[in-house]
């Protein structure tokens, strides 16, 4: 059925302004509107595109108005800053900036945002490996997130070379012995020792066995941590005899790389930012202390009430959607 709400000069497209209001992820803001549970101003809007503006326009989901999406009050944690996940590629080092001499592509790179944005990564990817990158200039929510002591669970796509077996894939679980290199280093040029310590998986699973003539035989694992060393899962392998293939962060708290292509990257969605710091242990309004609501989520059991069912119950899916602003390096 033909709506009133084509003219691309409205304003943005209804299912980002629903999704930035918190309803749910935009590709499932897309099928509310497909199953005909949407009103603009009262008029049922069942096909895309249809743009609205979130100033004058009233938008509604089963009957229950959305509140109207607004910038974080300028005391909110997350008012002036910025988060951008990336798919690291090969190749590209998770720093800001390379060491003297060298001249390598760091993951700052990749990312140009407008005005003097600096922002810096998540914890690290090496080199080598690929996948889930946070950036931001956000510190307190940096520090959570790299932080042991708030579990926050990272899962990786792993392929070793050899056929890794349920046994070894035990002694993943109950951990190895492993020394904290940078540390012992540190303490080695004072005079001190440092003691291995055990590290451990959070779970690993072998997904398939993998046999090629000419490249012999190679197991793909998904490994989650809920900390880690520097390089701790290259390490731990390297313990059993398995030298690592590739190596893929998939995922980040509720954050999900799929969708997103490698040097590819794109801002995170209101909805995404609130899930990852309640995973972070970060009040949903104020930075630490008693949880609280953003500042533009209304009340329970106010406009948005319906939300549960509207659909947030599928989660996060942050490669699944488009986003305010993205980008992509050529290979």
């Amino acid at each position: 059925m033909q709506h009133a709400y084509t003219d691309k000069q409205r304003g943005p497209r209804l299912q980002k302004v629903l999704a930035e209001a918190g309803v749910a992820s935009r590709r499932a803001c897309e099928g509310l509107i497909a199953e005909g549970r949407v009103t603009v101003n009262g008029d049922r809007v069942e096909t895309l595109p249809a743009f609205v503006d979130p100033r004058e326009d009233r938008l509604a989901v089963d009957g229950r108005e959305v509140a109207r999406p607004r910038r974080a009050a300028a005391n909110h944690p997350t008012a002036g800053k910025h988060y951008v996940m990336l798919h690291k590629p090969r190749g590209v080092i998770s720093t800001v900036a390379d060491e003297p001499g060298m001249d390598r592509r760091t993951v700052t790179d990749l990312v140009r945002l407008p005005g003097r944005v600096r922002l810096f990564p998540v914890g690290r990817l090496d080199a080598d490996s690929t996948g889930l990158l946070l950036l931001t200039d956000d510190g307190e929510l940096t520090q959570r997130l790299t932080h042991p002591r708030y579990g926050v669970q990272k899962s990786y796509r792993v392929t070793v070379r050899g056929k890794l077996e349920n046994e070894d894939a035990d002694r993943l679980r109950r951990g190895l012995l492993l020394t904290d290199r940078k540390r012992a280093r540190q303490l080695e040029n004072r005079g001190h020792e440092i003691a291995p310590r055990r590290a451990a998986v959070e779970s690993v699973r072998i997904l398939r066995h993998e046999v090629d003539h000419t490249r012999g035989h190679r197991t793909q694992l998904a490994i989650t941590l809920k900390e880690g060393q520097n390089r701790e899962i290259r390490r731990l392998l390297a313990r059993l005899g398995f030298n690592v293939h590739r190596l893929e962060r998939t995922s980040l708290g509720p954050l999900r790389i799929r969708g997103l292509k490698p040097g590819s990257w794109r801002t995170l969605e209101r909805v995404e930012l609130q899930q990852l710091r309640r995973a972070a242990g970060l009040a949903s309004g104020a930075a630490g202390g008693k949880p609280q609501r953003e500042g533009n989520r209304p009340p329970r059991g106010g406009g948005n009430a319906w939300a549960a069912a509207a659909g947030r119950a599928e989660g996060v899916d942050a490669g699944a959607d488009a986003a305010p602003r993205t980008g992509e390096v050529p290979s």
